[in-house]
């Protein structure tokens, strides 16, 4: 958390947002991602000075662990003095402890984006999904909650005057806003409407023009030869109508993975949260869905 100090411009972590955003996708799966279509909405994280403190911040959390589909996670939000801006105790839960800075006690609007990025981490660590170091790790959850609906907070957070400074969050304004419109160019949704800040506005805008320049390139320019070759291979399968090779996989109805390390499995869609949970193709299984916890019975 900036306050005061100089804030970081530019995309000096574009690299590690981009690998981000494929780790998403390769643990969430692409149907996982896209049950993610609607952002937190401006009213159900709202904070004004006469709301209770604590009732108050218990009440944004809550919306945090709905929208991150956590439904057993009970987040316990207490303030403390601290040089950064929050901190989440990651243990086996179902009870997770959140400390804001004392400032959020007066800057209490801001208190949906540090929860937004607390239970992020919530989310990834139910998961199992992390970087290597803290600072790649912190991109991570900045990104994570970007891309998925909450860190439009985050941004938005940014503000700037002659004055002072404040900025929540490891990405710079510009990468905040670039992984935004990723979303928005999946999604349509446009988090511009929600912004009260004019500097929030701005890097969005440019962030917008480097997801765009995005799309613009060709595929694969920076695959090697084998990268290419794989690619053309899969596109010629898919196109003969799903055949694929032996030990390879397909998706209709259900994805079906084989290889020397077990046996033929399955995987679906946990009714509940939409995380994919594999179990053996023959017989009867009882499967717990390690994010949300629900337990399935099912024969197959």
């Amino acid at each position: 958390m900036a306050d005061g100090g100089p804030v970081e411009h530019g995309y000096p972590h574009l690299e590690t947002v981009r690998e981000a955003v494929t780790a998403l996708y390769r643990r969430l799966s692409y149907d996982t991602v896209r049950t993610f279509p609607v952002s937190v909405a401006p009213v159900d994280v709202a904070f004004c000075d006469t709301d209770d403190l604590h009732l108050g911040a218990q009440r944004v959390a809550r919306e945090m662990v709905r929208h991150y589909r956590l439904p057993d996670a009970r987040l316990i939000v207490g303030f403390r003095e601290m040089t950064h801006a929050a901190n989440v105790e990651l243990a086996a839960g179902p009870e997770y402890f959140v400390e804001l800075n004392d400032r959020f006690r007066t800057h209490r609007r801001d208190i949906g984006a540090a929860l937004a990025h607390e239970v992020a981490h919530v989310y990834l660590h139910r998961l199992g999904l992390s970087f290597p170091g803290t600072r790649d790790n912190e991109i991570l959850t900045d990104t994570t909650a970007a891309y998925l609906g909450a860190g439009w907070l985050l941004l938005d957070a940014f503000r700037q005057d002659g004055a002072s400074s404040q900025k929540l969050g490891y990405l710079t304004p510009e990468e905040f806003g670039y992984v935004l419109a990723k979303r928005s160019l999946l999604f349509g949704e446009d988090p511009s409407a929600w912004f009260t800040s004019a500097q929030a506005y701005t890097a969005y805008g440019k962030g917008m023009a480097l997801a765009r320049r995005d799309g613009e390139q060709p595929p694969l320019t920076a695959a090697g030869w084998a990268g290419r070759r794989r690619y053309a291979r899969d596109r010629r399968h898919a196109l003969d109508g799903g055949s694929v090779p032996a030990g390879g996989r397909r998706e209709v109805p259900y994805r079906f993975t084989a290889d020397d390390r077990g046996p033929l499995r399955v995987s679906f869609p946990c009714p509940t949260c939409h995380q994919r949970i594999r179990v053996p193709v023959e017989g009867r299984v009882r499967a717990r869905c390690g994010l949300c916890k629900t337990v399935l019975e099912c024969d197959t």
